[in-house]
């Protein structure tokens, strides 16, 4: 009994259940409200279901023009079986996956994913196999998506000037042993120890010692593997659930069901997985602490003194009294209304938002930000509600073309706005409707590029250009694929069209317009396939932020070199950021707005090309100099 003399009633087998019962109600087709369309085949389900389990899903139903009726979504390259038993896992969060069928799938970029999913399982045979697949790939491994989500501790280890770190999984065993003592014995937590650079001091007799020891002149060391292991079998188990797995002998994993098992006490796991030497004294490695599989990255650092006690650089680094204090860091202001699918551009030092949709609407209005001030303040609205564009500056002046109202699937419509004057004015509409097109200026001229069909489901290769001089639309060359929501920005005198969806495969390719010649050539893809990305071009370099993969809205971002012909992986954003808006200011890029896969955001941030890090606060303390 609660202290106001409320009982608390909770009924564990309703859950189960009531999700029995949907399921039972979606196969005889009762109370359904959304139709997929599989290769001919059709299948029903309720739309608030599918919502909830996919992303991509939600987006098409929060854009849906008939929020009240049947909605229809085709898919014509899927397998209408496989369809089947996703739908089969929306309702139960049940399915039977063949393992060595994974492991015949494991590659590059999906190991982390397969790695994170065996753990889960418990599946000791499956986990072996990825972990060696890892070992022998480390370095393609760790240039993917998921490797740089991943939680990082950062080491930096001290050591003398004849000395060199062990590039062998020993090192490791030393790290991990020191993390474990930090977690057990000091009361640390382990996103304590990644939020800065640890500093570690690796001794002539090739031992790992406690930053801390050295201050206090003490020899405690951590040692070897043997020692490693030792230490864990001695420390008290601590008691955790985790969800009960089978495994059959035929490879096949599915989730146990016999529930009425009560959860037993989990061993927390620590484990070394790989490592690789990046650099000539930087390292690599990954591995599991405290059952989270985490990026080590360490750094080796010459000392110029011979004894731990007095190396300058290791006491600077561990004397509060040395550091200057931080500057107060306050949050980038955000934007008064939350926005994705928005429109942006700089113009004259300020940075533009216009439009865009949130969970209610789509907007008309328009917000301008003064960095100098972290201000946001409004500018004449839009004449017309739109989301789902893109906006660019020609001659000093802003134009938005096509997008979507919100009533209807596409606009024709643009508009164009005078700064001087601060209002927006109609421009000649184009011949066909477009939604979710490229825009860019490039020569004077305004190219709208690609976009979706009426369905909204399809990608156009459609190219158009609008000459500001004679205020008509004329055709270019069509693109070599179908793209909608592609990221599109002119370099050097070409312009770029980056990843978007075809249908609803989302691609990395990457094509560059010619206007001398009038034709598309692919260049170097992506290493991440993403549409919805915001992009923006600095220092001669094309950068393309966020995005959305097909299942998650995205935090990486990379950019392209046009003299390699080659794209790199930067440091992540703070948030992910799907249909985000970009600009850069100075020598700075914002990202704004967008959605991160559960709330549409009026957040912003920012991007510093000098130290490659992302930040949300308007005063950060200038980079430390060596």
């Amino acid at each position: 009994m609660t202290p106001n003399g409320y009982l608390i009633f909770e009924d564990e087998s309703f859950l189960d259940s009531t999700v029995a019962k949907m399921n039972a109600l979606r196969k005889s087709g009762q109370f359904c409200d959304v139709r997929l369309q599989v290769c001919g085949h059709e299948l029903m389900a309720h739309r608030a279901v599918l919502a909830c389990c996919s992303p991509y899903l939600f987006e098409i139903f929060n854009s849906d023009n008939e929020p009240h009726g049947v909605s229809l979504v085709t898919f014509e390259d899927l397998d209408p079986e496989a369809v089947e038993i996703l739908l089969n896992y929306a309702y139960t969060q049940t399915c039977c996956i063949c393992g060595d069928y994974l492991l015949s799938k494991m590659d590059s970029q999906n190991a982390i994913s397969f790695r994170n999913f065996a753990s889960s399982m418990g599946d000791a045979r499956l986990l072996d196999k990825v972990d060696a697949f890892i070992q022998d790939h480390l370095l393609e491994v760790s240039e993917q998506e998921d490797f740089l989500k991943l939680p990082r501790l950062k080491l930096e280890v001290m050591l003398e000037d004849n000395l060199t770190l062990p590039s062998n999984g020993k090192l490791y065993s030393k790290v991990l042993n020191w993390v474990q003592r930090s977690l057990w014995e000091n009361g640390e937590q382990l996103e304590r120890l990644m939020e800065e650079v640890q500093t570690l001091y690796y001794s002539p007799d090739h031992k790992l010692v406690d930053r801390g020891l050295v201050i206090d002149g003490q020899s405690e060391v951590f040692g070897g593997e043997e020692d490693h292991l030792q230490f864990v079998q001695k420390r008290p188990v601590r008691e955790s659930t985790q969800r009960q797995m089978s495994c059959s002998s035929s490879g096949s994993l599915s989730p146990s069901n016999q529930a009425t098992n009560a959860p037993k006490p989990a061993r927390r796991e620590w484990k070394y997985i790989a490592s690789e030497k990046t650099t000539n004294n930087t390292y690599l490695c990954l591995a599991v602490m405290d059952s989270v599989l985490c990026v080590i990255f360490l750094h080796g650092r010459s000392s110029p003194q011979t004894s731990p006690s007095a190396t300058p650089c290791l006491m600077k680094s561990l004397s509060f009294e040395a550091q200057p204090k931080e500057l107060e860091e306050q949050p980038l202001s955000p934007m008064h209304y939350a926005r994705s699918g928005l429109g942006t551009a700089a113009l004259n030092g300020r940075l533009i938002a216009a439009g865009g949709y949130n969970r209610e609407e789509c907007l008309r209005t328009v917000e301008c930000y003064d960095p100098n001030e972290d201000r946001w303040s409004f500018i004449a609205p839009m004449r017309t509600p739109r989301a789902r564009f893109q906006m660019a500056v020609l001659m000093g002046q802003l134009y938005v073309i096509g997008g979507s109202n919100g009533h209807s699937d596409e606009l024709s419509c643009g508009e164009r706005y005078d700064p001087l004057a601060d209002e927006w004015v109609q421009v000649p509409e184009l011949r066909t409707n477009r939604c979710n097109a490229g825009v860019c200026s490039l020569n004077n001229k305004l190219y709208v590029v690609g976009g979706s069909d009426p369905c909204g489901q399809k990608g156009l290769k459609n190219c158009d250009v609008f000459d500001p001089v004679t205020k008509t639309w004329s055709n270019c060359a069509s693109l070599n694929i179908r793209r909608h929501q592609a990221a599109v920005c002119e370099l050097e005198g070409f312009m770029y069209v980056a990843g978007g969806a075809e249908s609803w495969n989302c691609l990395n390719s990457v094509e560059r317009y010619n206007p001398e010649n009038n034709t598309w050539t692919l260049v170097a893809p992506m290493n991440v396939a993403r549409r919805g990305a915001g992009i923006a071009v600095h220092a001669g370099k094309l950068f393309v932020v966020g995005g959305f993969d097909g299942s998650h809205a995205l935090r990486c971002v990379e950019v392209y070199d046009p003299a390699r012909n080659d794209w790199k992986m930067l440091g992540s954003m703070t948030s992910s950021r799907s249909n985000a808006g970009l600009a850069i200011l100075g020598e700075t890029i914002y990202a704004v707005g967008g959605f991160d896969g559960n709330e549409f955001l009026n957040t912003v941030e920012v991007y510093n090309p000098a130290t490659d890090e992302w930040n949300d606060c308007a005063n950060t303390p200038s980079p430390p100099s060596d």
